[in-house]
């Protein structure tokens, strides 16, 4: 009876980390830049400001570096997103990301596919990195990112998995001076309890 016992608990555990892992997905891995969407930067300069920022993929190590220098006189912000296509993630239910900081806070931006006046509204939501701390991984439930048009809130309908065109990062936490965002890969979930 205990032999049979165990080995329910065994197949129970085994199916309980199957499914969990079923419901996280990789879009990107960085391992392979050739095979990874573009990306794309927009700078304060776009409306007179100083800050400059970028991205980077090194397929050596498969990281994303989001680095450069803020400067507040003329806007403070630098971004980095994605090209806008069509993902087909239906059925998840937010960001996931395994990433490192450098202590300041950081934006996850979303955008709708389509015709380019939905980019004119970003789904923003913020989160804060640990110089100390080594890598993290977080969850950012779609529910969160908030409708934003020039940095500022405005009123459309909530972003869903299967709006999601564009993927992205964005700084601007009213602060001068250099940043640096690694992010090892990006990808989508559903948590299968809440499903129930």
């Amino acid at each position: 009876m205990k032999m049979y016992l165990s080995t329910f608990i065994v197949c129970c555990i085994c199916f309980i980390s199957a499914m969990t892992y079923a419901e996280e997905i990789i879009l990107m891995k960085f391992k392979n830049p050739s095979l990874e969407p573009s990306w794309t930067t927009v700078n304060d300069n776009v409306m007179g400001g100083r800050s400059t920022g970028g991205y980077s993929i090194y397929s050596e190590t498969g990281v994303l570096t989001f680095s450069g220098e803020t400067n507040t006189q003329g806007g403070g912000f630098s971004s980095i997103r994605t090209e806008n296509k069509k993902w087909k993630l239906e059925g998840a239910e937010g960001l996931l990301f395994r990433y490192r900081g450098d202590g300041r806070s950081y934006k996850a931006d979303l955008r709708k596919a389509g015709p380019s006046r939905w980019l004119k509204v970003a789904y923003r939501v913020d989160f804060k990195t640990d110089a100390s701390a080594d890598w993290q991984i977080i969850r950012l439930p779609f529910s969160e990112f908030k409708p934003t048009r020039m940095g500022q809130p405005v009123t459309a309908d909530a972003i869903t998995a299967s709006d999601i065109g564009s993927i992205g990062f964005m700084i601007y936490d009213k602060k001068d001076g250099p940043f640096e965002l690694l992010v090892d890969y990006i990808g989508v979930y559903s948590d299968p309890v809440a499903d129930k």
